[in-house]
């Protein structure tokens, strides 16, 4: 029996910056949807971007958009949303959506495309990916950027995004639903208007003919989260942190963040002193990335990494 995919618009905004190619992953009815933005050469070790757990590959435009005029304005970055993610494929079931699947596809996608080693740069529940690929393949690791992403995930990002995505679901109505993503969205980044803000939500959301919020996600992705509590502390994965050992790796935190505390953060800094270590004011997760300053220390991290130098101190 067929099933029905998750229908998204060909024209839908945020995209259109991002043609992607389907990519198979180990089961055949399952395609990832990547976009690799210049052609893959020899000489140059691209950059793997992998969006948080619900995200897709348009949380990273305005990075790419910047980062493409730097470094000689060629140098590739390949964007990949995993099953379940944007223009990707919904797993069968929602036990198949873990961190280690993801890294065994990412790692199958990396070989589809005849890529060596690669600089992962994962956000959220993309950073635990890029950390368990490292683990699992680190032979394809050439560095990693980990942003609002370590070895423990903070229950009360994960209680607040489960609870606002369910109250999303309930509104009725166009104008609505839309004042509500702003709601959801405001807290996070509390210097964007109205219209930046809606903007945003159309990364993850879009409006139906009936009103009503349709996720550019699988929601069975989010049945794990069902049985977190607040109050709850997560089982520190730290041998994947360890993982990264002796690869190069810079650690990103937006200010505003409830996916990483900032305690975790500080140990990862003090477990790796030879990390390049930034934090983006005024902001949350995810990211915006779209500032200059911070998407130039990313490129020189990305250079120098390639180059198999180190990146100058922050």
């Amino acid at each position: 029996m067929l099933r029905k995919r998750r229908a998204v618009p060909a024209d839908h905004k945020p995209f259109a910056a991002f043609p992607v190619e389907l990519i198979a992953t180990r089961d055949a009815s399952v395609r990832a949807a990547v976009h690799v933005t210049e052609p893959l050469t020899r000489g140059k070790r691209p950059l793997v971007c992998i969006a948080g757990l619900q995200r897709n590959m348009s949380d990273f435009t305005d990075f790419v958009a910047y980062f493409r005029r730097l470094g000689g304005g060629n140098w590739p970055v390949i964007l990949i949303d995993l099953p379940g993610r944007g223009r990707a494929d919904d797993r069968r079931q929602a036990a198949d959506y873990n961190s280690l699947t993801d890294a065994r596809d990412v790692a199958d996608i990396l070989a589809a495309l005849g890529v060596g080693p690669a600089i992962v740069l994962g956000q959220g529940h993309g950073g635990q990916v890029a950390m368990a690929l490292a683990a699992a393949h680190p032979l394809l690791v050439a560095g990693t950027i980990l942003l609002d992403a370590g070895p423990m995930v903070d229950s009360r990002g994960i209680v607040r995004l489960r609870n606002n995505l369910k109250h999303i679901d309930a509104l009725r109505g166009a104008k609505r639903v839309a004042a509500g993503l702003r709601r959801m969205l405001a807290g996070d980044y509390p210097e964007l208007s109205e219209e930046a803000l809606d903007g945003l939500a159309e990364r993850s959301h879009l409006i139906d003919k009936r009103g009503r919020a349709r996720p550019l996600f699988d929601e069975k992705l989010l049945a794990p989260l069902e049985t977190i509590s607040f109050d709850d502390v997560l089982t520190p994965q730290w041998q994947l942190f360890d993982a990264l050992n002796g690869i190069p790796l810079m650690i990103l935190r937006t200010q505003l963040t409830d996916q990483l505390r900032r305690e975790t953060y500080e140990e990862m800094v003090r477990r790796r002193p030879d990390a390049l270590a930034l934090t983006i004011a005024g902001q949350g997760s995810p990211a915006l990335f779209d500032q200059h300053e911070e998407i130039e220390a990313v490129a020189d991290f990305v250079f120098r990494t390639a180059a198999g130098g180190r990146s100058k101190a922050a």
